[in-house]
């Protein structure tokens, strides 16, 4: 597990925040490992990783330090230290589709996912029944519309102390407010191989345009819709007398199964996010795409700038 304490910020962008929260941190002995900044449509955020093992003060020291120049400076300041994340807990946001919450609930229930399902999170009701089933505190935070109360979903993802969030087939585009305060902690399955068929219907998008491969992809979320960095993808043959609804039975379990995967490699912080793209830390030769059996069924010949022998067809 990463060691560093995790410090976020998030606000109305203005001159001087940055030099402000370093140098509290400096004048307590926090060594910053990493700062990453973005602002958009006038909202800051701010992500650093720093070295607080030889700090010269106490953990709640440090929180109340920067909550008070949070205040101060009018900004959202999150602390996590890497005990907080001993038992990390997923908040799991979801409309109506139920496969991959069950999929997580499963996997929850048989000790095969590596952290608590802490709150299920919908814009509709309709998943509720599924989460009172497993024991676990469901939210409706949409109106008759299916749109959804950020500040609600805020104020729940805090209450909750969500590690990761999921979106499992959660059909809303999260606002910039949600994605700054949990970059690189959001996780989205969606129903293409991206960056083809972004955005809605993505399925039916693949059949108008006669694809005879589509596939699903959990990535990232970003505050660009459907191309934040890819984690896993699966993909399946399409048919000619393929529908949607084929190309749904054929999708629906690998959105599952791709989705549970990222997860799982985020919670056992198996994959880091390097310069926009995701990368698997640690050695070997794991795949994060198609399963290595397929790597055998692929032809390895011929290649360019390669002479040999002829291929003898007897």
């Amino acid at each position: 597990m990463n060691r560093l304490t995790e410090i976020t910020v998030v606000g109305e962008d203005r001159t001087g925040l940055i030099a402000r929260i370093t140098t509290l941190l400096f004048e307590r002995n926090v060594n910053i490992e990493d700062l990453d900044q973005a602002v958009r449509d006038g909202l800051f955020r701010m992500t650093m990783h720093v070295d607080a093992t030889e700090m010269a003060v106490s953990e709640g020291e440090l929180r109340a330090a920067l909550a008070e120049l949070g205040e101060e400076l009018d900004v959202d300041v999150q602390v996590r230290f890497p005990a907080d994340r001993e038992t990390q807990g997923i908040a799991v946001l979801v409309t109506k589709e139920s496969h991959c919450l069950e999929a997580l609930f499963e996997a929850w229930a048989n000790d095969e996912l590596g952290a608590d399902i802490s709150v299920v999170i919908g814009n509709h009701d309709d998943l509720r029944p599924l989460a009172e089933h497993y024991g676990v505190p469901f939210h409706d935070v949409g109106d008759e519309k299916g749109t959804t109360d950020e500040e609600e979903l805020l104020a729940l993802l805090s209450e909750y102390d969500a590690d990761l969030i999921v979106l499992a087939r959660y059909m809303r585009i999260l606002g910039p407010n949600v994605v700054f305060r949990y970059e690189d902690r959001i996780i989205n399955v969606h129903p293409s191989l991206l960056p083809a068929f972004p955005g809605a219907e993505a399925y039916r998008q693949a059949l108008e345009e006669g694809v005879r491969i589509a596939g699903v992809t959990a990535h990232y979320v970003t505050t660009d819709l459907d191309q934040g960095p890819i984690i896993t993808q699966r993909a399946f043959n399409v048919p000619d007398d393929a529908d949607i609804e084929e190309l749904k039975r054929r999708g629906q379990p690998l959105e599952a199964e791709a989705l549970l995967e990222a997860v799982r490699l985020h919670l056992d912080t198996s994959v880091a996010v390097h310069r926009g793209r995701t990368e698997l830390r640690g050695e070997g030769d794991y795949q994060l795409g198609m399963d290595p059996a397929v790597d055998g069924a692929n032809p390895d010949r011929p290649l360019d700038g390669i002479v040999g022998a002829p291929i003898d067809s007897d």
